[in-house]
């Protein structure tokens, strides 16, 4: 009795271990690995662009409605917030699909019937997962920018070791961070430079700028993926629903031979009466 009973359990984690979309998982996974990255590191990178740029660039935020680089960068943090929210809910809604998309080419003989709006859900995310893709590379590219930029301060403050009596300078205005009327410049002769070098904010921020576009090409990965599970489930949705629509058919079929067989089974019958 023990023994059944086990193997009842056995054949039910078997068969719900074969219901889940691991594709879809591994993707999901991988969506939110990189979005925690970009939008947790890419936060608090731009925290400490904030506290360098007053502390060693000595810029003061703008007074009245003017927008300036701390505005730019307290907008790039609500957006952030957006992502996170919004990403959240999209690798449940594809993890939904997921399992929906499976349930209904396993139980394809069942009470479960594939529905014309089941695939046109799964064309939709297809057409969706590929424009946040786009998206996502814009954003890469766009978080470039400021690895990029951390990446020359850095090898000034490198050279400036290596070279003694160097004068070098790093111009705000290079990176458009500043107007060509403001002169936001700092110098490897000065005391800021120096210290700014010296800390650990540089480092800090340059690393989690380089975690966040990690974080970014994850992202973009996971949108890949998601595009090639979609595709193969709409694929395979598609030919369950031709064959669903044949097995009907062909039951149809049946079903008539089998009446019009009793048909003459009763006309038959009736004549030797």
């Amino acid at each position: 009795m023990e023994q059944g009973i086990e193997c009842r359990c056995f054949e039910c984690c078997i068969k719900c271990l074969g219901g889940i979309p691991y594709a879809s998982l591994i993707a999901t996974i991988l969506l939110y690995a990189g979005v925690a990255l970009f939008c947790g590191c890419g936060h608090e990178a731009l925290s400490g662009t904030v506290n360098i740029l007053q502390t060693y660039f000595e810029m003061a935020r703008a007074a009245g409605d003017v927008i300036d680089v701390f505005t730019m960068i307290d907008i790039f943090k609500y957006v952030i917030y957006g992502i996170a929210a919004a990403f959240f809910v999209y690798g449940i809604l594809l993890m939904v699909e997921g399992f929906f998309t499976t349930g209904a080419i396993k139980d394809l003989y069942g009470d479960f019937k594939i529905t014309t709006c089941g695939r046109c859900v799964s064309a939709w995310f297809i057409m969706l997962t590929y424009i946040f893709m786009l998206a996502w590379l814009g954003v890469t590219a766009f978080t470039s920018l400021p690895v990029y930029m951390y990446f020359n301060l850095w090898t000034i403050c490198r050279n400036t070791t290596l070279v003694e009596g160097a004068n070098l300078c790093l111009d705000l205005r290079q990176f458009g961070i500043v107007t060509i009327g403001e002169e936001k410049k700092i110098c490897t002769m000065s005391e800021n430079f120096l210290r700014m070098c010296e800390s650990t904010e540089l480092n800090m921020t340059f690393h989690l700028f380089i975690v966040a576009l990690a974080g970014a090409g994850a992202a973009v990965i996971a949108m890949v993926h998601y595009l090639m599970v979609l595709s193969a489930n709409w694929a395979y949705v598609k030919d369950a629903c031709r064959m669903q629509k044949y097995e009907d058919i062909k039951s149809k079929e049946e079903q008539e031979l089998h009446d019009i067989h009793s048909t003459r089974s009763k006309e038959r019958l009736n004549a030797y009466t």
